[in-house]
């Protein structure tokens, strides 16, 4: 069975011991026995502060909802907010702790928030001369493949900062090495290492338990599709937030559910399938109407381009219903939200199709890859 950084933090004791420590956190940091970090550090070393970003430390609030910082009522510890007013550490959050701590299960996605709240961690504690301890996890995603597309900087956002692949390949700690190197931090920085993963691991491969690291990430299945489902963020079609299934069903209630089905399963998509699905979303995108769309299957696993699953769904609803999509953001923005979860405005404005939208970035992200790996921790 794999083991996680807090399982192995006997490797950053010396790191830890006599400090007074920070840790961003929710309810993902867990150890292989699912007792929380929190709790862990809490009893064994001299827990001072702890850093709640989206969701929040105990996981409880939903996508985008400002955060307050508050006490925690198991611990008595300080919680302080990265996910309000500002998503970095203030003087007073410096003040609280000797040396930051980050223990939080990502899925693998460019635009999931929590990887640019350690990124903002390490600016600011590379500027107090305090140290970074990640502990790492698994990608669930594994770290053989990378997809999508390479973000350009000029459309940086909290949901895609630096230019890297929308599924990118690293765990969080070969992530923060790459960063401080990226950045060109002046920051000490540690990895308490995950032991038993491999490259090729598929987070059910590892033994560990499945915990949300987000109210609408419930499953490994929408874990995985959301690589591609994402994208429906940016426009008026629901991504299935408000159902059991978010990120799995997609629709809307303009949408002919048997006809956006066929029209999709005739593409011919290696490991994917799309059932016709019909749902009604009791909160955000068409609260209480039915929604006719496609519930998306991941029939195999090695073949699946979640990816181009996801961009081929929506490029087949903008093509059919192309008076009835909307993309969604600020009205005058210069970007939308689509063109910041892509990475780029070329598919919102027709520069590129779909596919031409793959192609142009394959090379990009298969570069970056091999640059990568000089940060890999694991075979």
């Amino acid at each position: 069975m794999v083991r996680t950084g807090v399982d192995n933090l006997h490797l950053v004791h010396d790191v830890l011991k006599g400090k007074r420590l920070g840790l961003m956190t929710n309810p993902t940091g867990v150890d292989v026995n699912l007792r929380s970090t929190i709790d862990i550090l809490h009893e064994n070393y001299n827990l001072t502060a702890l850093f709640a970003c989206e969701h929040g430390v105990r996981g409880d609030v939903q996508a985008g909802a400002h955060i307050e910082s508050m006490t925690d009522p198991l611990t008595g510890v300080m919680v302080y907010s990265v996910y309000g007013k500002s998503h970095h550490l203030s003087e007073e959050m410096l003040s609280s702790f000797d040396v930051f701590l980050f223990d939080i299960q990502d899925v693998g996605a460019r635009f999931y928030t929590y990887m640019y709240s350690l990124s903002f961690a390490m600016e600011d504690c590379a500027r107090a001369g305090k140290p970074v301890v990640v502990l790492d996890r698994p990608n669930p995603q594994g770290g053989e493949i990378v997809a999508g597309t390479l973000l350009d900087e000029r459309v940086k956002s909290f949901v895609g900062e630096y230019a890297i692949p929308t599924r990118y390949g690293l765990t969080m700690g070969e992530y923060a090495r790459w960063v401080k190197e990226y950045l060109k931090l002046d920051l000490e920085l540690y990895v308490a290492p995950l032991t038993g993963w491999k490259r090729s691991m598929r987070y059910e491969d590892t033994g560990l338990s499945f915990v949300p690291p987000s109210p609408n990430c419930a499953t490994l299945h929408a874990a995985y599709i959301y690589i591609g489902t994402c994208v429906f963020e940016g426009t008026n079609v629901s991504e299935g937030r408000g159902t059991v299934l978010p990120f799995e069903y997609i629709g809307a209630p303009y949408i002919d559910a048997v006809k956006l089905s066929q029209r999709m399963n005739a593409l011919g998509l290696p490991g994917v399938h799309y059932r016709p699905a019909y749902f009604t979303p009791q909160f955000s995108k068409h609260q209480g109407q039915q929604c006719c769309g496609v519930q998306v299957h991941i029939t195999d696993y090695a073949k699946a381009d979640t990816f181009a699953a996801g961009l081929y769904l929506l490029n087949t609803i903008r093509e059919m219903y192309p008076d009835e999509l909307v993309w969604t953001g600020i009205e005058d923005a210069e970007y939308k939200t689509i063109d910041k979860i892509l990475g780029t405005d070329d598919y919102r404005l027709g520069k590129l199709s779909a596919q031409e939208l793959i192609d142009a970035h394959r090379e990009k992200i298969l570069a970056w890859q091999e640059m990568s790996k000089a940060y890999w921790l694991y075979d």
